[in-house]
């Protein structure tokens, strides 16, 4: 039987179960699961993370060493307003919950989702750590297990690691028996028949179209042959800036840009630019991570990497979501708005209606943002 009166808490609650439906990246990093109302664009929250220990070998002279187990925080700025607006005719609002839902809800909230997965998957820039080679697809199980090995040089617990590939890597990785063939893959081929390359190597791996391409920067040099990029003055060990500039060559020159997340490397050693910069007067003044390790001088090259795509590799608290429903507006009645909060997420759903063109008006919106919480548990998989 059709429904013939959709009110808010319906829509919000049809509204939540098709985002969650929806999203890739939400759904693999850490999530606060506050229901607090917010102000507006711009608040400030504190979430909590997941506390920390140390194993400590115990000493029978002295006892057991109590550790404090309240939980970590960290601040994240609510700095994005999602919103999805549409007026609906009488006809429409006597649809059934789940016509309603196919026509209008899951487009909305795919685009929802699709905004939270290109927000996370922007945090690729914090990240310098990397495998792979800039501009060619991995297509081998080596490209995997070099991710693995770099998450466990930098000691990142094996629970919870999430592999986040774009589709020419799944087109790569479908290749290989490993991946297609059902005795191989261990789960009767459940996996395949969900869209889901399933966990392999320590990863659950998931296909995402929004993961992104990085266009590197347009740093340049010229004048005569073969001029290279150096540091102007020496760097020490641990330093996170330096100043670049041009030699050799005749009358050599160095313009252009860097941009967050290129990478510069200098003798053996690869570092992540963090800020945008621009060449002035055949200097560039660099920003970078991590802090170099090794001291450079002055007739070290330099040299800056190929444009990439962005896989990521990550353990799930390398990254987190906060989302917040605005708080109610005051100036209409209980029966047009409705608020729902679930598995970390909130969403907003106002009703009212449009006089001037006699229309009813939906619309649903939810605060977020998103944090790199600790770089050292993910890796960029170059593609």
């Amino acid at each position: 039987m059709a429904n013939t009166f959709l009110t808010p808490s319906i829509i919000a609650k049809e509204a939540m179960m098709q985002l969650r439906a929806n999203c890739v990246m939400a759904g693999l990093v850490h999530r606060d699961y506050s229901g607090e109302f917010v102000k507006g664009v711009g608040d400030t929250v504190t979430i909590r993370k997941p506390a920390t220990f140390e194993a400590k070998e115990f000493d029978r002279a002295s006892g057991i060493q109590i550790q404090d187990a309240t939980e970590g925080s960290d601040t994240i700025k609510l700095d994005k307003l999602l919103d999805v607006s549409f007026e609906v005719t009488s006809e429409q609002l006597t649809m059934d919950i789940a016509d309603f839902s196919v026509q209008l809800l899951q487009p909305a909230m795919q685009s929802f989702a699709q905004k939270i997965d290109l927000y996370l998957l922007g945090l690729y820039k914090d990240i310098p750590a990397s495998s792979g080679t800039a501009g060619t697809t991995p297509s081998t199980i080596a490209a995997i297990t070099d991710a693995r090995q770099v998450l466990g040089e930098s000691l990142v617990p094996l629970p919870n690691r999430r592999l986040v590939i774009d589709p020419a890597v799944e087109n790569s990785f479908l290749q290989l028996s490993t991946f297609h063939e059902a005795d191989k893959l261990g789960d009767n081929g459940t996996a395949m028949r969900e869209a889901s390359l399933g966990r392999k190597f320590g990863f659950d791996i998931y296909t995402d179209q929004n993961v992104l391409t990085h266009t590197k920067g347009t740093l340049a040099v010229g004048g005569g042959t073969s001029p290279k990029i150096h540091p102007k003055a020496a760097g020490d060990v641990g330093a996170t800036t330096l100043t670049l500039n041009v030699s050799g060559g005749t009358s050599p020159t160095l313009t252009g840009t860097l941009k967050a997340g290129d990478s510069i490397t200098i003798g053996s050693n690869t570092y992540l630019v963090t800020k945008d910069a621009t060449a002035a007067s055949n200097e560039i003044a660099v920003e970078f991570t991590p802090g170099l390790k090794a001291a450079v001088v002055t007739t070290d090259e330099v040299t800056v990497g190929n444009s990439y795509v962005a896989n990521l590799a990550f353990h799930r608290n390398a990254f987190a979501l906060v989302t917040r429903p605005l708080a109610l507006p005051n100036g209409i009645s209980g029966e047009q708005k409705a608020i729902v909060n679930y598995d970390g997420f909130g969403l907003r759903v106002i009703y009212d209606y449009n006089s001037q063109y006699k229309k009813d008006v939906i619309s649903i919106d939810m605060l977020c943002g998103v944090k790199t919480l600790d770089s050292r548990l993910a890796c960029r998989l170059l593609g």
